[in-house]
C-alpha cells in the first residue's frame, strides 16, 4: 500500500479540524473545498448531492466557480458526474481537452486550455450508499500518479461523507417544503414526504369521500388521530361533528355509558339522562382510539351499531338510530388478538374494511428534520422566541436517535428545546439528556470518519518505518522524525508486534 505524503496527511488533519468546528454545514464544506484548492492544487472543487428519488446529482457547493442562480443537475449516467453518481466508481480524466463526455455546465473552463487540466471525480459514500459526488481540476503536469490522486480525493470524500449526507437531507427537506407549500395535503398538521407518508396521503384521498369504516394501525405517537381528522375534514361530513373517544382512558364500567349513553337511574350515580358519543356524532364521524381496549360487552354493542346503525342506551329499551362514520385506531395486533379470542373476530373484520398502516418515525428518514422544523416554528411562535435554525450536532442527534415514542416524543423534545434555548439556535445541549445518551452507541459504532482513518494512517507509517529499520525503534523514530518514546507509545497503542520485523539470526 502506497502511503500519502506527509503534506497531504497534514491537509487531511486540517480538513478533519474544519469538520469538527461548530460551523454551519455549508460553511464547513466550503472551507474544505477552499483548503483543497490552497494546499493541494485541486481547483474548482465541487460537491453534488444525490436526489434519493430520482438518482440525479444536484450541484450544491463549489469553490472557484460562480454557481449562484444556476440550477445544475446531472441525470444518472449523464456526463462524468452522472456516471460516478450512478456507478459509485471514481474517474480520472488525464486530459480534459480529449474527453467528449465532460459537459462543463458551469462554464468555469470556458476560457481555459482544457488540455492542460486533469479532472478528478469520486463518489461520496455514506452508510454504503452514494450520497454525493466530489470533483476537482488539477493542472495535468502536477499529476504524477493518477491512482494516488484518485485515492487521496476518495479519502477526502470519506471524511466529508457524513456532512454531505446531512446536507443532502437538509436540502431535500428545503425543496420538499417548497413543493408541499404548493400542493394540497390532507391536513396542514400532517408533515412528511417520505414514501410511507405519501402512501398515507394517497389512502386518505381515496377513502375520504366514502362512508367506509377505517382502521388505523400504528405505534403510539405516530399520528393516528391526525389521519382520522384528515379523513373527516376531507369528507362530505366535514361540517358535522368529529367526536373522539379514547377507549383506553375509560374503565370498562363507563365505556358503554360513554359510547351509547344512559337513562336516568340506569346505574348508581346516573342522576340524569345522558347522550352517548355515538349520538353526539350523528351526521359526522366518531373516532375510536385504542379500540382494542373495549370490553367484550362494549365490543358486542359496537358490532351491532356497525351492522344496524342503531343501539340501545343503558337502562332503556329505546332504540337510537344514528348516521355515523366510524374510524378506529389501535396500537395492538388486533388480527392476533382476534385469532386468540381476546378481541371479537367478527368485529375486527367489520372495522378493518379499509386498513391504514402508520409508519414509525424511525422508518420515515428525512421526515424527522421536516417535523423538527415544523415543531420549532410552532413552539417558537407559541413561546414568543426567534429560533432560526437547528445546529449540525443537534441534527446528528435527532437523526441518530431511534424514537420509540415516535412523532409525539419528537414534538415533546423540540418543545423542551425551544423553551430552554437562549439564542436563535437549537443546539444538542438543549435536547433531553436521555436522547443524547441514546446516540452514544451509534456514534461509536460509526466512528470511522476521523479517528479510525487517521489512526490507520499513523499505524501504517509506524509499521513501514519499523520494516525499514528491521524492528529497531530508535531508527524508526529517526525515519519518522520523532522520538523513540513516541514510537514505543504508538507500538503499544496499536498493538504492533515489533519482533516480526527484526532480522532473524542464522
Amino acid at each position: 500500500m502506497t502511503l500519502f505524503e506527509y503534506e497531504d496527511l497534514d491537509v487531511l488533519h486540517d480538513l478533519a479540524r474544519i469538520l469538527a468546528t461548530p460551523l454551519d454545514l455549508r460553511e464547513q464544506l466550503e472551507q474544505v473545498l477552499e483548503t483543497l484548492s490552497e494546499k493541494t492544487g485541486m481547483d474548482r472543487g465541487m460537491i453534488s448531492i444525490l436526489d434519493r428519488d430520482t438518482g440525479e446529482a444536484i450541484l450544491d457547493l463549489a469553490h472557484g466557480v460562480d454557481i449562484e442562480g444556476l440550477d445544475i443537475t446531472y441525470k444518472p449516467g449523464e456526463g462524468i458526474t452522472g456516471q460516478v453518481a450512478q456507478t459509485g466508481k471514481p474517474m480520472v480524466i488525464a486530459n480534459l481537452g480529449k474527453e467528449e463526455h465532460f459537459l462543463d455546465r458551469t462554464g468555469a473552463r470556458k476560457f481555459l486550455d482544457r488540455s492542460e487540466l486533469s479532472f478528478l471525480c469520486v463518489p461520496i459514500i455514506y452508510d454504503g450508499k452514494v450520497v454525493g459526488v466530489l470533483s476537482a481540476d488539477k493542472v495535468a503536469r502536477q499529476v504524477d500518479n493518477q491512482d494516488y490522486e484518485m485515492r487521496y480525493l476518495s479519502e477526502v470524500a470519506g471524511l466529508i461523507a457524513k456532512a454531505v449526507h446531512t446536507r443532502a437531507i437538509e436540502e431535500e427537506n428545503r425543496r420538499l417544503k417548497n413543493i408541499l407549500g404548493r400542493t394540497q395535503r390532507p391536513a396542514s398538521e400532517i408533515v412528511g414526504n417520505s414514501k410511507g407518508m405519501r402512501e398515507i396521503f394517497g389512502l386518505v384521498s381515496q377513502v375520504a369521500d366514502s362512508n367506509t369504516t377505517v382502521l388505523i394501525h400504528g405505534e403510539t405517537g405516530t399520528g393516528k388521530e391526525l389521519v382520522a381528522r384528515a379523513i373527516h375534514r376531507n369528507s362530505p361530513r366535514a361540517a358535522g361533528p368529529f367526536i373522539e373517544v379514547n377507549c383506553a382512558a375509560m374503565p370498562d364500567t363507563l365505556i358503554e355509558s360513554e359510547l351509547f349513553g344512559h337513562e336516568k337511574g340506569a346505574f348508581t350515580g346516573a342522576s340524569q339522562r345522558r347522550r352517548g358519543r355515538f349520538e353526539e356524532a350523528h351526521g359526522g364521524t366518531i373516532f375510536l382510539d385504542e379500540v382494542g381496549e373495549l370490553s367484550p360487552l362494549a365490543q358486542a354493542k359496537l358490532l351491532r351499531v356497525i351492522q344496524e346503525r342503531q343501539f340501545q342506551p343503558l337502562g332503556t329499551t329505546r332504540t337510537v338510530k344514528v348516521n355515523v362514520r366510524i374510524i378506529a385506531a389501535t396500537n395492538c395486533d388486533l388480527e392476533q388478538d382476534a385469532a386468540s379470542g381476546r378481541f371479537r373476530s367478527d368485529l375486527y373484520y367489520r372495522l378493518n374494511v379499509f386498513p391504514v398502516y402508520m409508519p414509525a418515525l424511525k422508518e420515515r428518514g428525512g421526515d424527522i428534520l421536516l417535523l423538527a422544523d415544523y415543531f420549532v416554528e410552532k413552539y417558537a411562535k407559541e413561546f414568543g422566541k426567534h429560533i432560526k435554525r437547528i445546529s449540525t450536532p443537534a441534527i446528528d442527534s435527532l437523526l441518530a436517535y431511534h424514537w420509540p415514542g415516535n412523532v409525539r416524543e419528537l414534538e415533546n423534545c423540540i418543545e423542551r428545546a425551544v423553551l430552554i434555548a437562549a439564542g436563535d439556535t437549537i443546539d444538542s445541549t438543549h435536547l433531553p439528556p436521555s436522547l443524547q445518551m441514546k446516540v452514544v452507541a451509534p456514534a461509536k459504532k460509526k466512528q470511522g470518519q476521523l479517528s479510525s482513518l487517521i489512526g490507520a494512517y499513523e499505524r501504517s507509517l509506524v509499521v513501514d518505518a519499523l520494516k525499514d529499520a528491521k524492528g529497531n525503534q530508535s531508527k524508526a523514530a529517526r525515519v519518522l522524525g520523532t522520538t523513540k518514546r513516541i514510537i514505543q507509545y504508538k507500538v503499544e497503542k496499536y498493538g504492533i508486534d515489533v519482533d516480526r520485523f527484526k532480522a532473524k539470526k542464522s
